[in-house]
């Protein structure tokens, strides 16, 4: 059975299917995250328009959340960063990923394997339901926050949270 992932947000519900079997490791750290009810209360806090949406590393204050030990990345394993798809973010590190990640809004080829940097962006899943709240996010307007971190640009105006995330 395909797991699938339901998060909901102040924008509406995302449904995320996850591929198992070309991103196993990927998978298994996304689950990990949403069985400890991780994302909860989390927010959406990269938001650029025609590019991706970006969350689960900080609360709507800018405080970041400890997160467990970095993943290995899996970004040859065929899967494209095409509109819809979930991929993980990282540092230049390409072994760096922890939880958070991107929803691509359009098709974003200069991050598939190699891409620019030789080592591209892992894609574990699509959005299979709630592409409207996705487009929603994205259409949010952003500024730049200050944060317990100093300043981070294109930050949401208006609080876009995850309440929930969980396995259907």
């Amino acid at each position: 059975m395909t797991p699938t992932v339901v998060m909901e947000t102040s924008k509406g519900n995302i449904e995320i299917e996850l591929d198992k079997e070309k991103a196993p490791i990927t998978v298994a750290n996304f689950e990990k995250y949403v069985k400890e009810g991780f994302f909860d209360g989390l927010c959406f806090h990269r938001v650029i328009r025609g590019f991706m949406i970006q969350g689960g590393g900080f609360t709507p204050d800018g405080t970041s959340q400890d997160t467990g030990a970095p993943i290995k990345i899996e970004s040859k394993n065929g899967l494209k960063n095409q509109k819809g798809t979930i991929a993980m973010a990282r540092t230049s590190d390409p072994n760096s990923a922890t939880s958070q990640f991107f929803i691509n809004t359009v098709n974003n080829g200069n991050l598939d394997y190699p891409s620019f940097d030789g080592h591209g962006y892992t894609v574990f899943g699509k959005v299979v339901a709630g592409m409207d709240a996705v487009m929603a996010i994205e259409a949010t307007a952003t500024h730049t926050k200050m944060t317990p971190y100093g300043p981070m640009q294109d930050w949401p105006k208006e609080t876009v949270e995850i309440t929930k995330a969980y396995l259907k």
